[in-house]
C-alpha cells in the first residue's frame, strides 16, 4: 500500500508540474504543506484552486495564513469549535499560522491530487479572507469588512442550523 501511494505521488511530478512549482518559487515540501492545508480547509472540492488563491494571495503580501487547520494539528487533533484560548495556547508552535509567518515546517496531512494541483494552480483573484459556511461552501471576501459581513451570515447559519436539527430531536 504505502509503495502504491508513493509510486503515485512520484508519478504526479512531472516535467510540467515541476516546472510550474519553480515558477512560484516554492519547493516541492512547500507546496506540499500548503496543498495540505488546502485539502483540510476545503469541504467541497471545486472551491480547492479558490482557497488556495487565499493562501498564495496572503503568502505574497506578507501576511499570516491564519489556517484553522495548523492550529487544530498544533492542538492534537479536531475540535467543535477553535476559540481564541485554544489558539493561544499553541502560539509558540511552528504550525500556528495565527502567530507564526509563512507556512509550517511541514504537511498537516497527506493532500490528494486535487489539493496538489489546487496549491499548483491556484485561482487569480484578489480574495484575502474565506469562512465556513454551515453546508460546506465558503464565502470568500476581499476587504476586512466584507469578511467580517461573512463571518456574522455564517454564525447566524450555523444557528439556524443548530436550532433546526434540535427541533428534529
Amino acid at each position: 500500500l504505502i509503495a502504491t501511494m508513493v509510486s503515485h505521488y512520484r508519478e504526479f511530478w512531472n516535467d510540467t508540474r515541476r516546472v510550474r512549482l519553480d515558477s512560484l518559487g516554492m519547493s516541492e515540501r512547500e507546496l506540499v504543506t500548503l496543498a495540505s492545508i488546502v485539502q483540510a480547509e476545503a469541504r467541497v472540492a471545486e472551491e480547492m484552486p479558490r482557497i488556495a488563491g487565499v493562501y498564495h494571495n496572503r503568502l505574497r503580501q506578507g501576511w499570516l495564513l491564519q489556517a484553522d487547520p495548523t492550529v487544530l494539528y498544533a492542538l492534537g487533533g479536531p475540535r467543535a469549535r477553535l476559540l481564541f484560548a485554544a489558539i493561544d495556547s499553541v502560539a509558540d508552535s511552528p504550525y500556528n499560522t495565527y502567530t507564526q509567518p509563512g507556512l509550517p515546517p511541514g504537511p498537516i496531512g497527506s493532500p490528494g491530487a486535487s489539493a496538489l494541483l489546487a496549491a499548483l494552480y491556484p485561482e487569480d483573484h484578489e480574495f484575502m479572507f474565506f469562512v465556513a459556511m454551515p453546508e460546506g461552501h465558503h464565502v470568500f471576501s476581499r476587504t476586512l469588512r466584507e469578511h467580517n459581513r461573512a463571518v456574522v451570515e455564517a454564525r447566524q447559519a450555523r444557528l439556524q442550523s443548530e436550532q433546526t436539527t434540535a427541533g428534529d430531536r
